[in-house]
């Protein structure tokens, strides 16, 4: 989800503090892929994701609420159900959808683009990548050509679709949300999970999804794994990194979350990778390393205020 950090200057915390809420987003968020992939067993992907969101979303604002944080206004609810398109419905559902015929480890290596298409949204709007980013870009691209050219990915076209258009759904969404009023960072996730579970429901509906039998142990195990680590806790995690570190260690998830995805995929799902799905993710991590880094050096010149990158897709 899109939030605005605060640039307010703040006591450094401990460095065990840090150690752990990096922890939780690299690993958090990182399994939510190979969780999603459990979850699919029972839960048909559009209503996973209603699901997900609805119950997450929900125990936020009410936590929310009853801590004093003001309610969205209505201008603000506007823009949320706008933003939910983007960065719910076409960034998680079609994550969703995608891992119904590819693994849980090559769904994280092609959201790892993410950044990359953001880049390229932030030039179309005014903001012209240094000539470093400009190298990260490149390079960057050449791994996503890469990956879609062959392997698994390539034998699948949903697959295919779904995660060329999940990053550039939540790369436009979180560029968008920049010049947008929006409500306090965790309301305004707690809104976009909630206005987001309604567009999943409409397109479980016009996909035709219903459950059919009693869902599993584990796939109502991973469900709420989903809810309570991925969306809840990994989020939390990260909105308090954001307002304590520098903005290039709370977004270094974007490169440790797709070998970790592999990881788990390999160890625990079973998933087996090619040379080629990984040489690819190798060049898509090095693009968005260099990409990191040149913002993360622009950012101490210029020290300007840093608009939050987005919770994963997944």
């Amino acid at each position: 989800m899109s939030t605005a950090a605060p640039t307010a200057a703040r006591a450094a915390p401990g460095g065990l503090a840090v150690a752990f809420a990096l922890a939780s987003v690299y690993i958090l968020w990182g399994s939510t892929y190979l969780a999603i992939r459990f979850a699919l067993e029972s839960y048909p992907p559009f209503l996973l994701g209603a699901g997900r969101m609805f119950l997450a979303g929900a125990i936020m604002f009410a936590v929310l609420r009853w801590r004093g944080v003001p309610m969205p206004t209505g201008k603000q609810w506007r823009t949320l159900w706008v933003l939910s398109i983007w960065m719910v419905l076409l960034s998680n559902g079609l994550v969703n959808l995608a891992e119904t015929e590819v693994g849980s480890g090559l769904a994280a290596i092609a959201v790892a683009s993410m950044p990359l298409f953001a880049g390229v949204f932030a030039m179309l709007r005014g903001r012209h990548p240094s000539k470093i980013e400009w190298v990260g870009l490149i390079i960057g691209f050449l791994g996503v050509l890469w990956l879609n050219a062959g392997g698994e990915l390539s034998s699948s076209t949903l697959g295919l679709v779904c995660l060329v258009i999940a990053p550039i759904a939540w790369a436009w969404g979180s560029i968008w949300s920049r010049d947008q009023d929006l409500p306090q960072p965790f309301m305004s996730a707690a809104g976009q999970m909630l206005t987001g579970s309604v567009w999943m429901l409409i397109a479980a509906v016009l996909h035709g999804e219903r459950m059919t039998a009693m869902p599993s142990a584990s796939a109502t195990t991973a469900l709420l794994y989903l809810v309570v680590a991925g969306s809840i806790f990994g989020f939390t995690a990260y909105i308090w990194l954001l307002h304590h570190v520098r903005p290039a260690l709370a977004t270094s998830y974007a490169y440790v979350n797709p070998p970790i995805a592999v990881l788990f995929g390999a160890l625990i799902g079973g998933e087996h990778f090619t040379a080629h799905d990984l040489g690819a993710m190798a060049v898509i991590l090095v693009g968005v390393v260099i990409i990191t880094l040149a913002k993360a050096r622009a950012g101490k010149q210029v020290q300007t205020a840093v608009a939050a990158p987005t919770e994963p897709a997944a």
